[in-house]
């Protein structure tokens, strides 16, 4: 075990360390009714996307967040394969310089591919652009936490060309609870992506 602690390992390991924070600040967030994805939407919810290298790794495309992981998950991965190859070979590690130039061409190439597979699942905005105002009486659901007064939660909603926009919400009364799953119909725009909801009230609109 105490390989796994020599310095040639620690670019790797610092990898693991922050992939294991990014996973406990997302479960705080989704407890507390919020999301880190949320933060990073606006990668994922524009037509614009780059050019170049950045659109041949789907930024745009995919919330930079997911971005992050992947490349996190496939670098860590290959970087202590490649290692403990190394070790197995020759009796000791390689430089951890030396070790980091093939861990980082499959990070790249980790969120190449798995870029492109997220990109056909994650809802985006590929039509016409709709002003965040405009999603005011459309019907969504609550997908991630429970809203409270001052305490959003994030829902989904479809604009008229039917694409997935997905903002925060929170009940327009004091006491007013929406639940995750709950049907809610957008009332207030309040600022950004920021809403008042209530309960759908015409159960027969189907939430988004």
């Amino acid at each position: 075990m105490s390989g796994i602690f020599a310095p040639e390992l620690w670019p790797f390991s610092l990898a693991i360390v922050v992939l294991i924070g990014v996973a406990a600040a997302e479960a705080l967030a989704l407890v507390i009714g919020a999301s880190l994805l949320h933060w990073h939407a606006d990668f994922a919810d524009h037509s614009d996307v780059p050019d170049g290298l950045l659109g041949w790794l789907h930024f745009g495309k995919v919330p930079l967040l997911v971005i992050l992981v992947i490349f996190l998950t496939a670098f860590a991965l290959t970087g202590f394969v490649t290692q403990f190859a190394a070790r197995a070979a020759t009796g000791s590690f390689l430089p951890a310089l030396l070790a980091v130039a093939p861990a980082v061409v499959a990070g790249v190439l980790g969120v190449r591919v798995g870029g492109s597979a997220l990109s056909r699942i994650i809802p985006r905005d590929e039509t016409t652009a709709v002003s965040d105002a405009s999603l005011v009486g459309r019907v969504g659901s609550v997908v991630i936490g429970t809203a409270r007064a001052g305490k959003p939660a994030q829902a989904r909603v479809r604009d008229q060309h039917g694409t997935s926009h997905y903002v925060m919400v929170e009940p327009e009364g004091p006491d007013e609870i929406l639940e995750s799953g709950a049907s809610v119909l957008l009332v207030r725009h309040l600022s950004g992506r920021h809403f008042q909801a209530i309960h759908n009230p015409k159960p027969e609109l189907l939430s988004s």
